[in-house]
């Protein structure tokens, strides 16, 4: 399948086939002009695409020295997210994987060298992540609409944890949190990710890599993984929505214990009530995503909150 067979067909999402060719991706980025890039991360760069029918697209460019080879993420962004149908779950639409013949310089000298390109093409979002949410405008945003994006998010959750092999996620926070025109929250970014047995519930790893303030200290430290290491970074990422205080770790603090502590001790009922103009039932409703969200960040992951328990008591309210 070559470009202008591409184009002469009038490419459009619901036609764009699962692969596509490299040269296909430069055309519609204007060859990843700087001018359509949405933003970047450890992962890569993400260019807006702009498909000949006028839709548009998110064109993950993977970077060569991201802190997880650009093998493992495509194969867990393939095997994790492309066949994942859900409305809290970004869509894979396509992806691309193709060698270039590149003039590179080796040991002072410059040689010819097959490189690996790899991209991968998703829905477009845009109100892009939530961290750019979480500041600004979005101290302004009503509560109806906060509370609607926690239980999105949940609800993502839930859908991948209780999937036949659960998928745990494993860099939740904000930016990872993509929202669409309606700010329907949609779980992004599986390139940490890992799928898990039906009859596993926890795995270590000696390569500890994830989301810095984000992490749970039995993975941060332990290398320990299972569901509750999610549902750690769950609780982190309501209580910013909940509260509007942006977690604010530093490298030196990649557990967050002291903005949990902050939170902890400041946002009690009468903090909500003066913080919060709101009926009550709308009051019940921050106190028990703070509370909920509190349970999610105990140390000892024994006492959190599975997802179901979060999404049910969420639903009640």
């Amino acid at each position: 399948l070559n470009v202008s067979a591409m184009a002469t067909q009038g490419v459009t999402l619901e036609t764009l086939p699962n692969k596509v060719p490299l040269d296909f991706l430069k055309k519609i980025t204007s060859n990843f002009s700087k001018e359509l890039q949405l933003g970047e991360g450890a992962f890569g760069e993400v260019y807006k695409g702009i498909l000949d029918s006028g839709e548009l697209v998110a064109v993950k460019k993977l970077a060569e020295n991201s802190p997880v080879p650009r093998e493992t993420i495509f194969d867990n962004e393939l095997q994790n997210i492309m066949v994942l149908e859900h409305e809290n779950i970004v869509k894979l639409v396509a992806f691309c994987r193709e060698a270039q013949n590149r003039l590179v310089q080796s040991n002072g000298r410059h040689i010819i060298a097959e490189i690996i390109e790899t991209l991968l093409c998703y829905e477009y979002l845009p109100k892009g992540g939530l961290d750019k949410s979480l500041v600004g405008e979005f101290s302004s945003i009503e509560w109806d609409i906060r509370f609607k994006i926690i239980k999105g998010i949940c609800q993502g959750i839930h859908f991948l944890h209780t999937l036949p092999s659960p998928v745990l996620h494993l860099g939740l926070k904000p930016q990872n949190i993509l929202q669409d025109g309606n700010m329907t929250p949609k779980i992004a970014d599986f390139g940490f990710s890992r799928i898990f047995g039906q009859e596993q519930t926890r795995m270590n790893t000696r390569s500890v890599v994830g989301s810095v303030g984000y992490m749970a200290p039995e993975y941060l430290y332990n290398g320990e993984i299972s569901a509750r290491s999610d549902i750690y970074s769950l609780g982190l990422v309501i209580l910013e929505i909940s509260t509007r205080e942006k977690n604010s770790s530093s490298t030196n603090q990649k557990h967050a214990r002291k903005y949990i502590d902050e939170v902890t001790e400041k946002w009690k009922l009468e903090t909500i009530m003066s913080e919060y103009e709101l009926e009550e039932d709308e009051l019940n409703q921050v106190e028990a995503c703070i509370d909920s969200a509190l349970k999610c960040v105990e140390i000892d992951q024994k006492n959190r909150p599975t997802i179901q328990d979060i999404v049910k008591k969420l639903s009640n309210l």
